[in-house]
């Protein structure tokens, strides 16, 4: 006769006639049951389930594929992310995530699934940038499911991630970007090098710029919007990521003659197209006025390199360069912050505070020279004493004394 132990709202745990145990638990009006060999792992089960159910636990979403889940997730995801954003999450999910753990249950991930799934992913070459950008899918995507009751715990918080060394930082020094700019000047983008250079703006932010952002009387820039461009979805203006991105520059007298300069010659380039021209106002448009391509903006950058015989570096490091040499320069970094448009300055120390190595050894000079002693003639102990007789007043009367 089975051995039954039941209990009100407690499921109930009951030996088969093999030798086996097996619970059953009614959810939702549905029979759910699990076997083990012992009679123990049943107890561990029931109060597993207790415990997900008295967290509002849905056991029939936990049995949802990742892979359905994923795409769900995705497509609710959409609105509240950038459309490359979006993109790139999907290109991951659909190329690394889904293959790999897409037939697997939520209710069945766990920490050790996703870290073999990361080993396996570096094995076959992937790099640790886009091994990390699937963690933060996942744990992003597993921390909704938390909330929507179908799992009671993210099987992605806590997981070994592989240490993330970025690319070394490559910058100009301001000999080499005096030779560029000399080189520049035959070139269609020369005042956008410049603003580049002297501003340390993002290329997004630079290619966004309207010329109603510029105030020539004042010499200020005002940065607030930037162009992204998706594959196969064109470009949209978007709004900086930051509050602090949304930032105005002063310029300097050659940035803002570059600016004036460049304002002329734009002019005889809208009378050349005519009625193509797309009135977007941009400061560094193609030629019809629309935001130019930034491939073009590269193939430029690249031949100006090959010409000069300089250092091959992205066209992002420009703002490298332009942090590299105003801190290098005794700009504070809350300024240099203020100028990038860096949520806080302790991103700028994070990223360039290996510069402040190169200023250690001047910071030591100037250090030295304002502690240095200076050294002076003292007067022996005998010509002091004489003077003290000398000058000190004698009392001569007898003084009261302090009642």
């Amino acid at each position: 006769m089975a051995n039954k132990i039941r209990g009100h709202g407690e499921g109930s745990i009951f030996q088969r006639s093999n030798g086996t145990w097996r619970t059953q638990l009614t959810l939702n009006g549905e029979r759910i049951s699990f076997g083990a060999k012992t009679k123990s792992e049943c107890i561990d089960w029931l109060t597993t389930m207790q415990f997900r159910l008295n967290r509002s636990f849905d056991y029939q979403g936990g049995k949802t594929s990742l892979k359905n889940y994923i795409e769900q997730w995705l497509e609710n995801h959409k609105v509240s992310i950038r459309s490359k954003t979006y993109h790139r999450y999907k290109g991951l999910s659909e190329k690394y995530i889904i293959p790999r753990l897409g037939d697997t249950d939520l209710n069945d991930l766990h920490p050790q699934n996703i870290e073999w799934f990361y080993a396996d992913l570096l094995a076959d070459g992937v790099g640790i940038r886009s091994v990390r950008l699937c963690h933060s899918i996942l744990h992003c995507a597993l921390e909704k499911a938390i909330n929507y009751g179908w799992i009671t715990r993210n099987p992605a918080h806590g997981v070994t991630l592989p240490k993330y060394k970025p690319a070394e930082m490559q910058v100009w020094n301001d000999s080499q970007v005096s030779l560029f700019l000399a080189a520049a000047e035959s070139s269609n983008y020369k005042a956008l090098y410049n603003i580049a250079i002297t501003t340390g703006m993002r290329q997004g932010e630079i290619i966004g710029l309207q010329w109603s952002d510029l105030d020539l009387n004042r010499g200020t820039i005002q940065i607030q919007r930037q162009v992204q461009r998706v594959r196969g979805q064109g470009w949209s203006f978007l709004e900086p990521k930051t509050r602090k991105g949304r930032r105005k520059i002063i310029l300097g007298e050659g940035t803002l003659y570059a600016l004036r300069t460049h304002k002329e010659q734009q002019r005889t380039k809208i009378e050349f197209a005519g009625e193509r021209w797309q009135r977007h106002d941009l400061i560094f448009p193609n030629s019809i006025g629309n935001p130019i391509d930034p491939s073009h903006l590269r193939l430029d950058f690249n031949r100006l390199l090959e010409e000069t015989g300089l250092p091959k570096i992205r066209f992002h490091d420009l703002r490298h360069t332009a942090a590299s040499l105003m801190l290098n320069n005794g700009v504070p970094p809350i300024v240099v912050s203020r100028i990038l448009g860096h949520a806080k300055p302790s991103i700028t120390l994070d990223l360039y505070g290996h510069l402040y190595h190169e200023m250690l050894g001047e910071a030591a000079k100037i250090m030295d020279a304002l502690v240095t002693p200076i050294k002076v003639e003292l007067p022996s102990n005998e010509i002091l004493d004489d003077k003290l007789h000398q000058t000190a007043p004698i009392c001569t009367r007898k003084c009261k004394p302090a009642e």
